[in-house]
């Protein structure tokens, strides 16, 4: 197989057009595990719209800030990240240095952030205040990055802990996961807490093993210098992302989708693909495979921010990030009623619970098109918020929608019909690397 037709499999352009596809077979009452109710998308809108409104308006929405990683971390209304940023102005960083410490902060954030389950919980130390679920697992690693538990040698700990380095990240161990998570396997556990861990070693060990781009210590942080090597104040969103694939992929677990041998990260076959008359021309191997690289997506969100907003970086080409396909924005449609699992997949799946709830593998077929739909109708929301002109000359751009609307709702509307759990409608049995 061609070398060209497996890498298109890691584009964020893929990730768009084989969602589409699957919206065009839902159009056709041809999927295989959900039916579509477009009819149920007006009331979506609505509801989207009307959270917007509350929390941003009338004269905000210019503040909404993409999705991203940074405002988890001041959750409860505590500035963290502003703290840091004033401590590093005392130690005499520059604009720069900060940007390359929160990039290094925002990497070991996110990936250790693929859902916590629905009974973690991180009480602060300085605070007390009791967190969970993503903001629960921000604050949980701000507090292990201010720690040095990231850092490496001792030596450079007690030179500065506060940053990251690849032989920090590879010596890292469940030991230290459990004591900065506060896990407990009885009282307090976390999904998956094994596989984050082995995450964070494979990183540090892919950041070594790209020294032209994080240099010897295998820092996140520098980054920033590989992407402003040209002095240019505007970068490239698709090098960013073509950067974090370099990076990343290889860091997955070893029994994620291949394709003619090649790993692929956060994309997986789907039964549905096959009905498609486009797919007809494809190889067999790359026809069916549906991408999302959803952490991956997260993370380039996330860091996208501390440049724009410490060194007034513009990026070109940022519209090709899509919707992430992940519980809340899934959660949002199945709970409006926007996608009903069909009969036979409901009975599979409360079959696999034993509970009230269905559950699914992350490689099921039900999952993978619940994510597949979740990216798709994100644009058709993200469109038809646009086309409803209650944000008069404000143009909101899809990070922002699902910041401030898609991901805020499927939270909000989750806590309304399931408030003992808040969990959502369809449950998945996944490692801590997905989700």
């Amino acid at each position: 197989m061609a070398e060209p037709e497996v890498n298109h499999l890691l584009t964020l352009q893929a990730v768009r057009s084989k969602a589409h596809l699957v919206l065009d077979l839902a159009n056709r009452n041809a999927l295989n595990q959900f039916d579509y109710h477009p009819e149920r998308l007006d009331e979506t809108v609505e509801y989207v719209t009307g959270i917007i409104q509350r929390d941003f308006g009338p004269n905000a929405y210019n503040t909404i800030p993409p999705h991203g990683r940074w405002q988890h971390f001041d959750v409860g209304g505590v500035s963290r990240v502003d703290r840091l940023l004033t401590e590093w102005s005392e130690r005499g960083c520059d604009d720069t240095e900060k940007v390359r410490s929160l990039v290094d902060l925002f990497f070991v954030s996110v990936l250790l952030d693929a859902g916590a389950g629905d009974s973690w919980k991180f009480t602060e130390p300085e605070t007390g205040n009791v967190y969970n679920r993503s903001e629960g697992i921000a604050v949980a690693s701000l507090y292990m990055f201010r720690d040095g538990e990231f850092a490496g040698d001792k030596d450079g700990k007690e030179a500065r802990g506060d940053l990251v380095t690849g032989e920090g990240l590879k010596r890292f161990d469940v030991e230290a996961l459990y004591r900065g998570f506060q896990i407990d396997d009885k009282m307090n556990p976390l999904v998956g807490a094994a596989a984050r861990v082995e995450i964070l070693q494979k990183l540090g060990a892919s950041l070594l093993e790209n020294k032209n781009i994080f240099g010897p210590s295998g820092r996140p942080g520098d980054l920033v210098d590989y992407l402003t090597r040209n002095g240019n104040s505007s970068l490239d969103y698709a090098e960013l992302w073509s950067t974090l694939q370099t990076l990343l992929i290889p860091i997955w677990p070893s029994d994620r989708t291949k394709v003619a041998g090649k790993p692929v990260g956060d994309a997986w076959p789907l039964t549905a693909l096959r009905k498609h008359e486009s797919t007809a021309g494809m190889p067999a191997e790359t026809a069916t495979i549906a991408p999302f690289h959803k952490l991956t997506q997260w993370l380039a969100y996330s860091l996208k921010v501390p440049f724009e907003r410490l060194l007034g970086t513009t990026w070109a080409n940022a519209e090709l990030g899509t919707g992430l396909p992940e519980y809340r924005n899934g959660g949002l449609f199945v709970d409006m009623g926007v996608l009903s699992l069909k009969r036979e997949a409901m009975e599979r799946g409360l079959q696999n619970s034993g509970s009230s709830l269905p559950c699914f593998g992350a490689g099921d077929d039900e999952i993978v098109e619940w994510r597949a739909m979740t990216v798709a109708l994100l644009d058709v929301l993200h469109q038809r918020i646009l086309e409803s002109g209650k944000f008069g000359d404000v143009r909101l751009s899809l990070p922002q929608i699902l910041e401030a609307g898609s991901w805020r709702a499927g939270r909000e509307i989750a806590a309304q019909k399931r408030p003992e759990t808040r969990s959502s409608p369809i449950l998945n049995s996944g490692d801590g690397t997905l989700f």
